[in-house]
């Protein structure tokens, strides 16, 4: 996908993600807790409500609503960005070696967000859970394939296809879990940290704070947060909130599938060592957090995305190496 196609999503899905859920909170209807773990499936889902008697005025909301915001994003996504370079006839781009498949991840992890809203929206129209799991689940991926198609029309890009593999497997995670426990008991985080390597770079991995948060891969980290009491028994007192979780991140890149020669102004020819790294760390997942107060459940789920910083060890090629806030 062409960058500024990802941000393009990546920002429109965390702007409508406070809204989405506080008002799903505040018209959500209550079901009966469940007795023991065989029957979770009646609980509320934390992408939205099942349960809720169905409203053929709310489907129609939500899906003119959906309708309006994937036209007019794309109308958008096109003035600001595809128009102003050459188009060509469809053909397909092999970006599967760029980033040490940071961007796939990323991908993941925006059509998973994508999902969660979906399913939550159409569990406040009352469809089954069924159809709500796989309807909203799946907007994520058919989101994320039209702006592949419209890469695949423009001659500096093309068609990825495992682009298009991250953007579903990113809805079946959404998908499967809600299908299976109708809740997400595993989630999918971002954190970032600033890195050293956009100045030197600064046009491909951003020039400020706001660029770098979303270009330089160096800086970021995608976490798989599990809940482990979602898997126990309900009377269980391993605590609800708290999560393990395993991060995958990258460093030492200022270029997609390779570093470009960097000459610094001294005339030295400077390298960096690119290399995966893999996390393992505690979390907190914030929407598990029993409040009555609609707006900090608002709070809680428009920065469920994030990681919660919390000690975290680290392995890479060079080793193991602790911090005490894997962020």
């Amino acid at each position: 996908m062409a960058f500024p196609g990802k941000y393009f999503t990546f920002c429109l899905c965390f702007a409508i993600n406070a809204s989405a859920f506080s008002q799903q909170d505040s018209l959500e209807r209550k079901v009966p807790s469940p007795v023991n773990s065989f029957n979770r499936l009646t609980t509320p889902s934390r992408c939205g409500t099942p349960g809720t008697s169905f409203r053929k005025d709310r489907l129609a909301l939500v899906v003119s609503s959906e309708a309006v915001l994937y036209t007019g994003s794309l109308i958008g996504l096109n003035e600001l960005w595809y128009k102003d370079y050459p188009r060509s006839s469809f053909h397909f781009f092999d970006d599967s070696n760029e980033w040490l498949q940071m961007d796939k991840v990323g991908h993941l992890t925006t059509s998973y967000y994508i999902g969660r809203i979906g399913t939550g929206f159409m569990n406040w129209t009352g469809v089954s859970p069924k159809k709500a799991a796989w309807y909203g689940g799946m907007l994520g991926s058919v989101y994320q394939t039209t702006i592949e198609v419209l890469d695949g029309y423009s001659s500096g890009w093309g068609f990825s296809i495992t682009d298009f593999a991250a953007n579903t497997a990113g809805s079946l995670v959404c998908v499967g879990q809600q299908l299976a426990w109708n809740e997400q008991r595993i989630v999918l985080k971002y954190s970032f940290r600033q890195s050293d390597y956009s100045k030197y770079r600064p046009n491909l991995l951003g020039s400020n704070l706001q660029e770098n948060l979303l270009k330089d891969y160096n800086g970021q980290t995608y976490w798989l947060s599990v809940n482990p009491a979602s898997f126990m028994t309900e009377g269980t007192l391993f605590p609800k909130w708290l999560n393990v979780a395993v991060g995958y991140g990258a460093d030492g890149m200022t270029g997609g599938d390779f570093n470009p020669p960097y000459i610094d102004e001294h005339g030295n020819q400077l390298y960096f060592d690119r290399y995966r790294q893999f996390y393992l760390s505690l979390d907190v997942d914030l929407t598990r957090i029993k409040t009555r107060s609609r707006f900090l459940k608002a709070v809680f789920y428009s920065v469920g995305f994030i990681k919660f910083p919390a000690p975290a060890l680290e392995f890479n090629k060079n080793g193991v190496k602790g911090s005490w806030l894997g962020f």
